[in-house]
This record gives C-alpha cells, structure tokens and sequence, in this order.
C-alpha cells in the first residue's frame, strides 16, 4: 500500500494573478505558505483485478477508467492506463473552502500513482502535471498558485512567467519570527462554501479591461511587498499588507465578496485582528486574520460564534508517507 500526504495552503498576497489571462501579458506573483491540513491518498491492488474501486465522498467500483465519473481520477488514471487498483481519498478540510484542496488532491493522486508504478516525480513535474490535468485537460479556469504550494510546500515567492515558467523563490525568514507569524494567524469559517471555477471564470472575463490590468499589477507588488516586509523582520506590515490586497480583490468582481462576509470581516478587525483575507478565489470559505498575540483573546471572544481551524505551518510538499508490501 502506498499512501501521500498532500497540504493545504493559505495564500497572503497576489492571488489571481497565476491565472495565464494576466501571466500571458504580465509576470503574476503570489506570497503563500503550506499549513498542516492534508489530504491523505490510499492505493493499493484490488481484490478484483479486473476492475478499479475508488472512494472520496462517493464509491465507484467500475469496469474501466472511461466508466469513472470524479474527473480528476479519471484524468490522471488515463495517464497511465492504470487498472485493478483501490484508491481512498480522505482530507482534513472540505472542498470549497479557499484552501486550494483540489489542486491539492490533483498533486497527491499524481504522486501516489506515479510512486504506485515506480516513477518518482520531482516537485516540478508534480506540480506542472497536475496544472496540465485541471487547466490543460480539464479545461478548470483556474492558476497555478496552487498546485505548486502544494508540490514545494514552505513559504514562498512564486512567479508565474508570460512564457509559462514558474519560479518557487523560498522565504528566508528568522524563526524566531516565521514562529510569532505562525502564532499571529487565526483562521475563521464563515460557514459557507462555494465553487472556486465559477468566480475564476468571471474573474477572467474582468482581467481585459484596462482598469483591472492596473489593480492586479498592485496585487503583484503587493507580493513583492510582503517578501520583503517578512525578510526584513517587519511583521507590522503584515495585516497592513492584507487589508489592502483584500480590497484590492473584491474590486476585480462583485461574487468575491457578499454582506456576511464583510461583516464578519468588519467585526474581526474591530476585535483587534490588523488585516486579513477570505482565503481562496472567495465567495465563501475560510477568512484569515492577523492578530498580534495580546489581542487574541479579545478576538476569540468577539468570534465565538465562528468556528476556529487551527493550524501551523508545514514546511513540506507532498510526499510518500507510507509504503508497504502487499
């Protein structure tokens, strides 16, 4: 049985800017890190060799790949023509919640098919095969950011070029500091998820107009920005950092935001959060505050009615966790 352990990841600064209707014109960049929430996929040879049984929030037990239904399955198993096997998808958090868990998915199924067969992927062919099976194949309008935070794991600077090259640029950062950030990072459900393609989708269709262009070059040097406010040791900058490129977004189209998000928004910083984000495309999901330690007890006081996910950072990609001889 081989089993990967793939992460989620919260993305701070740039997001949209990976899509290729900006990066084919411009050089996108995003700031993100890896957290310590997965998604964890099982395969091993099944009983009935001559068949394919897969299990996420359904279970198909089909005759051929043309017979599967989860597109992503189906998409990566055609890769290799793969059958008589038993794949099990489980994930810390549920889809559609901002953390990037199906490009996450996309990652890990390529590692654990491809380790299955005995061909061990570098992060970068993990990363640009699974942005080949949801842009290329699927057709998903969706970026990069994602499966390359998930491939590389840490916290990055990541480039998206016209030529279609991307650049993973680690942030070097004290860790004495990296771990007061980790600390200062509260994350909020809002209670509400929602379908990432569909605001990408419209978010696309907004980018050729020249104002647009102009707003998502701010969020670029807001990336830039964030690198170096956390190199240089000014942690301060941070929620400054978020609050502004928050803004930023919910000026590309009217479906990144709604009235309760905003007010949840609103009430976080009253409770003493410096900045923040919805994590993800937005329309729902997880909100990310920055809140300096001694203001935190006020905040989870003023946010009790919202449920909290805790996390930490994870320094790693996707890997093989477990390997054993059937």
């Amino acid at each position: 049985m081989l089993i990967s352990r793939t992460p989620f990841r919260i993305s701070f600064a740039g997001g949209g800017t990976d899509l290729q209707s900006f990066y084919q014109d411009q050089i996108g960049a995003v700031v993100s890190t890896t957290i310590d929430k997965y998604v964890y996929l099982a395969m091993h040879p099944f009983f009935f060799r001559e068949k394919i049984q897969l299990k996420y929030s359904k279970t198909e037990l089909v005759s051929s790949i043309e017979e599967i239904e989860h597109q992503i399955f189906k998409a990566v198993l055609e890769e290799k023509g793969i059958t008589g096997i038993d794949i099990n998808s489980i994930a810390d958090a549920p889809s559609g919640t901002g953390l990037g868990s199906s490009s996450s998915f996309t990652v890990g199924l390529l590692n654990v098919v491809y380790s299955y067969i005995g061909e061990n992927l570098s992060k970068e062919e993990l990363a640009s095969k699974a942005c080949y099976i949801e842009i290329d194949r699927l057709k998903n309008p969706i970026g990069k950011q994602d499966q390359y935070a998930a491939s590389y794991g840490g916290l990055n600077h990541i480039k998206f070029f016209p030529d279609g090259t991307v650049n993973v640029e680690p942030i070097k950062m004290q860790n004495n500091l990296k771990e007061e950030l980790d600390r200062n990072l509260i994350m909020i459900f809002t209670e509400g998820t929602r379908s990432a393609s569909k605001i990408l989708k419209k978010q696309n269709e907004e980018i050729s107009k020249k104002n647009k262009i102009d707003q998502m070059n701010l969020m670029v040097r807001q990336a830039d920005k964030l690198r170096e406010s956390l190199e240089g040791g000014r942690l301060d900058d941070f929620g400054q950092i978020l609050h502004e490129g928050w803004n930023l977004k919910k000026s590309l189209t009217s479906e990144i935001s709604n009235t309760g998000i905003d007010d949840i928004y609103d009430r976080g910083i009253k409770s003493g959060a410096l900045g923040g984000k919805l994590c993800g495309a937005g329309g729902g999901g997880f909100i990310l505050f920055y809140c300096p330690l001694e203001k935190q007890e006020e905040f989870r006081q003023n946010m009790i009615d919202f449920f909290e996910l805790k996390f930490n950072f994870e320094s790693k990609g996707s890997k093989i966790i477990n390997l054993m001889e059937n």
